[in-house]
């Protein structure tokens, strides 16, 4: 079965994963800090085509991944648009109470949520998770037992999504797969539950056997197939990453959206 969607390999898919993820996540910790509506929005327009234009994959693709995030920012933003505290009031009705300052703060918050899936979404499609935690064992000194055992977890995945069809296609042959009322549908949980289950307790057994066997229990040097290192794109994405951060600033300074420059 395919589990991978087709996308061209760019510069961001050679930066180190342990200096994107290193580099990315103090922007989640600025983000959270960050009060200027301005800024977020110039952040997340300069963020955005970032990741359109380096992501490597088709805009249909794109617009999938974006799809629930941009429900994400419509709810997240509406829910305190509607019914926030402030002083002047634009819009009342029933509970819906629509002022100056929760339109503000709820469009503040729309675009953080919106940032951080950007930033997510980024380091997901452009990091390899075999290169992940190569890098982390390299660069972080991760132990190979927890780096390998993370791996071998995510490889299991898509045999358990696999089995789950199996199941299902099992119990659509013998008329099992629908149940009325709650201990029928109690019923069919412990159909789906228990061979799945079992077989994932089989499989976590005879890894962790093979694993012992190789010697990862044992805190000895080891060498690795794949040398990850850090080089000139991890030095490019820094430079853009501060290059966005600092020209979001600048343009809310000179040119802002709104009048708005703290929503607290």
């Amino acid at each position: 079965m395919r589990w991978s969607m087709e996308h061209k390999e760019t510069w961001l898919h050679q930066t180190n994963p342990t200096a994107k993820l290193l580099l990315f996540l103090p922007m989640f910790v600025v983000i959270v800090f960050v009060h200027n509506p301005n800024v977020l929005m110039n952040w997340a327009v300069g963020f955005t085509v970032l990741f359109i234009l380096f992501s490597g994959y088709r805009m249909k693709h794109i617009f999938l991944f974006l799809l629930p995030f941009l429900f994400i920012f419509v709810s997240t933003s509406s829910s305190m648009i509607l019914f926030g505290k402030g002083e002047t009031t634009w819009f009342r009705w029933g509970l819906i109470h629509i002022t100056e300052e929760s339109f503000y703060r709820g469009v503040h918050l729309g675009f953080r949520a919106l940032l951080f899936a950007i930033f997510g979404l980024m380091f997901a499609l452009t990091t390899k998770p075999v290169l992940l935690f190569y890098s982390l064992m390299q660069q972080v000194k991760l132990k190979p037992k927890y780096a390998y055992s993370f791996l071998a977890a995510i490889r299991l995945l898509p045999i358990m999504i696999e089995e789950f069809q199996t199941v299902h296609q099992a119990l659509k042959v013998r008329r099992a797969a629908k149940a009325n009322g709650f201990r029928g549908k109690l019923e069919l949980v412990k159909r789906y539950a228990i061979p799945l289950l079992s077989q994932s307790i089989r499989r976590a057994q005879r890894i962790a056997v093979a694993m012992e066997t190789k010697g990862f229990a044992n805190g000895r040097k080891r060498t690795f197939y794949y040398e990850v290192k850090l080089g000139k794109y991890d030095v490019y994405l820094f430079v853009v990453i501060c290059m966005i951060v600092a020209v979001g600033y600048y343009m809310a300074d000179v040119f802002p959206y709104v009048a708005v420059k703290d929503v607290r």
